[in-house]
């Protein structure tokens, strides 16, 4: 009989982030409670729950180092806008409070898509407004459920929207100034966000065995010093990772240049005056970090989180790839909100990570295409406090892998693994998923979710939520001229750098 605390893949071709990245050898894993206990090129275990894995390429699964769960149900609703705009159409502030069942739903979509795509391990930013304890459980017990490994952060926030993006005071009519939010403004949390951030990671610490803490401060420019002290010294005290946005569009420069001009302008300074800027500070976009923040990132050990595809529909522009790159910055990937980048798949994110690199820096050089898939699995596990544990196919690590099926198009013939996964591959040949050595995915069925009673779920809310949409959409219709009028303003501010392939001017 075999013993279920054992598997044992046999012939698969072990991608190796520091072997032969085009042609990975073949071998067998032994996988014993959860953890990787052996590889070798063959491996007798008569007692294992054997996976035949001939012609498949093994994989560490991939690390979504950014992603919101609370806009999943919002994808394909939207154009391209730019991100401030964007923020008044899809971010939980401007609707209203959502239902457990809707919270469900939509939890338990973002597991099954991640794990579709070969994502092993998610980052989750969300945010529940008003605050509600039962709601946060709802989302953990759906992710404990779903077999998915996941890093969580209340996101949060203690100053308001309108005070801190550019032009929004001085050209939204003053009747329509109590309609502008961000990502968690502080307009629509009546307690102490810190206390309760505290509160709640006491109360659950160590309840889910794939499921560890992060704190949530949504941005430093809406987020005041004292809140993120009080952060910075919970995060000490706890060892916890810190998740914050950073320069996500040109307005985030702009009001960095006008609102810190005792730290001559930029937000580096106030990250290390407030205790944040160090090895467990993770920055999602950094599009507009300037070569002197450059520098200091790299000096902090802190990591850039990028995320490709929402940074181009949300018109943020390409960050600065090649200087990360070049000055040591640590990097990792996201898929960011589903409202803005619509898939949770890090091929894609991959693919624009080395193109986008590529297009805006014309002499040859990194990342290459084994640089991508580092950043996609430890440059991940690294930013969320997991390094050691996941992103790598080794001894003694915890066994969250996935298998691709080489018979697909995307690997025939094959050439480079890495080149391939990055280059060709959508997703179509993820196959097998496994997470702390238990298969969720086999012959790409989820084992852990029933996908009918899931779509069943979601269509069973989304009546109410489409409502919202209208709603939302009917209430912006009025503002929204004032609000491109804002980021058009934006444009007569010099910020000292341009993250445009080319622009048209703006009037």
């Amino acid at each position: 009989m075999a013993d279920h605390n054992k598997i044992l893949i046999r012939n698969a071709r072990l991608y190796d982030h520091d072997g032969d990245t085009d042609q990975p050898s073949v071998g067998d894993v032994l996988i014993e409670d959860g953890r990787i206990a052996q590889l070798a090129t063959t491996i007798d275990d008569a007692g294992a729950q054997v996976i035949d894995a001939r012609d498949k390429l093994l994989i560490p699964g991939f690390v979504n180092a950014h992603y919101h769960s609370h806009d999943i149900l919002l994808r394909g609703c939207f154009e391209n806008l730019p991100t401030e705009m964007w923020f008044m159409y899809a971010l939980p502030p401007v609707y209203p409070q959502r239902s457990a069942k809707e919270v469900r739903a939509r939890t338990m979509l973002a597991a099954a898509e991640a794990i579709h795509n070969g994502v092993t391990t998610v980052q989750d930013m969300l945010t529940i407004l008003p605050f509600d304890s039962e709601l946060l459980d709802v989302a953990l017990e759906t992710y404990d459920a779903s077999g998915l490994r996941v890093v969580f952060a209340q996101q949060i926030a203690d100053l308001r929207a309108l005070d801190r993006v550019p032009y929004w005071r001085e050209c939204v009519p003053e009747a329509s100034h109590h309609l502008l939010a961000a990502a968690a403004d502080s307009g629509t949390v009546a307690s102490d966000p810190v206390d309760v951030v505290t509160e709640e990671y006491l109360a659950r610490r160590g309840q889910h065995d794939r499921i560890t803490w992060a704190l949530g401060p949504t941005n430093p420019l809406l987020c005041s010093p004292d809140m993120m002290r009080r952060l910075a010294a919970l995060s000490v005290e706890h060892d916890l990772p810190v998740f914050m946005h950073f320069y996500q569009s040109r307005a985030e420069a702009v009001a960095s240049r006008h609102l810190m001009q005792d730290y001559d302008g930029s937000l580096i300074p106030l990250l290390e005056e407030v205790g944040l800027l160090n090895e467990r500070l993770a920055l999602a976009h950094s599009i507009w970090t300037s070569d002197h923040e450059i520098v200091a990132l790299a000096k902090a050990e802190a990591t850039v989180l990028l995320n490709l595809a929402s940074n181009m529909k949300s018109k943020g522009g390409v960050p600065p790839v090649r200087d990360f790159v070049d000055a040591g910055v640590r990097l990792a990937l996201g898929s960011d909100n589903s409202g803005c980048s619509d898939s949770q798949n890090m091929f894609q994110q991959m693919k624009l990570f080395t193109s986008l690199a590529a297009v805006s820096e014309p002499e040859p050089g990194p990342p290459t295409a084994a640089d991508a898939m580092r950043y996609a699995t430890l440059g991940g596990a690294r930013a969320m406090g997991l390094e050691g544990e996941i992103g790598a196919i080794r001894a003694g690590m915890k066994a969250d892998l996935v298998l691709l099926d080489l018979h697909s198009t995307s690997f025939t013939p094959l050439n480079s693994a890495a080149r391939q996964m990055v280059f060709t591959e959508s997703g179509s040949a993820v196959d097998t998923v496994l997470i702390d050595g238990r298969v969720v995915m086999e012959d790409r069925k989820l084992t852990t979710i029933d996908e009918h009673t899931l779509r069943a779920a979601v269509e069973d809310v989304m009546p109410g939520l489409r409502r919202d949409i209208e709603m939302v959409a009917a209430r912006n219709a009025d503002i929204a001229p004032f609000l491109l009028a804002a980021y058009r303003k934006t444009w007569d501010d010099d910020v000292g750098m341009n993250r445009y392939l080319e622009r048209n001017q703006v009037s």
